[in-house]
């Protein structure tokens, strides 16, 4: 560093000018890299997110600065989002007008569908006429392979048709499909798992009276547990600008859901569950057991939500609000995702494509916050680096 007395040097000598500059440059003292230097030190960091979090939401006071004409346009502007947004809910209302007129032309398939499943009817060869992994595998077998694996394919058939004879539909096919998906596979117990061996189907109805309003419909066979041959869940949604604040309008969200009862049979509500304790008396010192019941965790614990009370919609207490989006998220999933692709998610080749879409994202974070490359990078040049301290000249 150059000694306050010592005279400022000046144009005059271009050759210590350009020595200065390039001494600073060597040594990291330019603007750049003294911001990448103070970014490295994490007192700084804390300090300064610190200072952004409580930023949040905090007007700069430059539109209370403009003009009285300017925040009149502004007025205008805003009149005229709105009304794009009352368009962009009558675009929804008729995409859902669509989406009701195409599920009348998905229930015949979805209605074979559950005749499979059940058993009650059988595929013909027309309908079976699909290639399996195992066919595409033999077509690029030899000649030799191909005689050996039809002889093994053969015998593999007759040892099936002869095992299969007793085997009704497609056994556990929804349990399958629950227990395959993350999200619902954490919801399912073990004694859950008796009873959906009965679901025979599971199916979405749209509402005409609650505005994109929709209920899952759960069918069950005849079983042990209960006596409800459908258990519903019904989704209520906003398809309109909310009138307190309209701009947060992005689409239809669900806003509130409601179950059913389900009418369980003598000792088989596997949603709640018997605990002993022993409490002993201040005054005497005995003890005494109580018997208490308590909420038991259970895929069923689904068809009775928290509820959303009307008059505090806007201010819900914070766990509530976390069990009702999870709630949502469910919902929403199963309409639609589990009930049009289920034999997908029945053989997982759904939840291999849901994993090649995470796949994608991840890489794209890593492009953006993961360790850089600097020996994969052609253009990196480590004397333009101010991350890196420089080499001390030699004097």
């Amino acid at each position: 560093m150059a000694d306050p007395a010592e005279p400022h040097k000046t144009a005059e000598n271009p050759e210590d000018v350009e020595e200065v500059e390039e001494e600073e440059e060597e040594h990291g003292d330019t603007p750049a890299a003294l911001t990448s230097q103070l970014m490295q030190n994490p007192q700084i960091l804390a300090d300064l997110q610190h200072r952004l979090g409580s930023m949040v939401g905090v007007s700069s006071g430059y539109i209370q600065s403009l003009p009285k004409s300017v925040k009149r346009r502004i007025k205008a502007l805003k009149k005229w989002q709105f009304e794009a947004a009352k368009i962009e809910a009558d675009f929804y209302k008729e995409v859902h007008e669509l989406e009701c007129k195409y599920a009348s032309k998905y229930t015949p398939l979805y209605e074979k569908r559950k005749t499979v499943i059940t058993g009650n009817v059988e595929p013909t060869d027309e309908e079976c006429d699909w290639p399996s992994d195992d066919e595409k595998e033999d077509e690029q077998l030899s000649e030799d392979m191909k005689n050996k694996a039809n002889v093994e394919e053969k015998e593999k058939e007759d040892k099936d048709k002869k095992e299969g004879e007793d085997v009704k539909g497609i056994p556990h096919f929804w349990l399958t499909v629950f227990k395959n998906v993350d999200m619902l596979s954490e919801m399912v117990q073990e004694h859950d798992e008796p009873i959906l061996q009965h679901l025979q189907d599971v199916q979405v109805k749209f509402s005409d009276t609650d505005s994109m309003g929709f209920t899952l419909e759960f069918y069950f066979d005849t079983n042990d547990f209960f006596t409800n041959t459908v258990l519903t869940k019904h989704y209520s949604m906003r398809s309109e600008p909310d009138e307190e604040d309209p701009f947060s309008f992005e689409g239809p969200e669900i806003v509130k859901c409601k179950g059913c009862e389900i009418d369980w049979k003598k000792g088989k509500n596997v949603t709640v569950k018997t605990i002993k304790k022993k409490q002993k008396h201040k005054g005497r010192g005995t003890t005494r057991t109580v018997t208490k019941t308590v909420q038991n965790d259970s895929f069923f614990n689904f068809f009775n939500p928290p509820q959303v009370p009307d008059d505090e919609e806007g201010d819900m207490d914070e766990d509530l609000e976390a069990l009702l989006a999870a709630d949502f998220e469910i919902g929403h999933f199963i309409r639609e995702r589990i009930v049009p692709r289920a034999v997908l998610y029945f053989t997982g080749e759904a939840l291999e494509q849901d994993d090649d879409f995470d796949e994608e994202g991840e890489e794209e974070g890593e492009g953006e916050e993961g360790e850089y490359d600097e020996e994969g990078d052609p253009d990196y040049n480590p004397t333009n680096d101010p991350s890196k301290p420089a080499e001390c000249k030699q004097q």
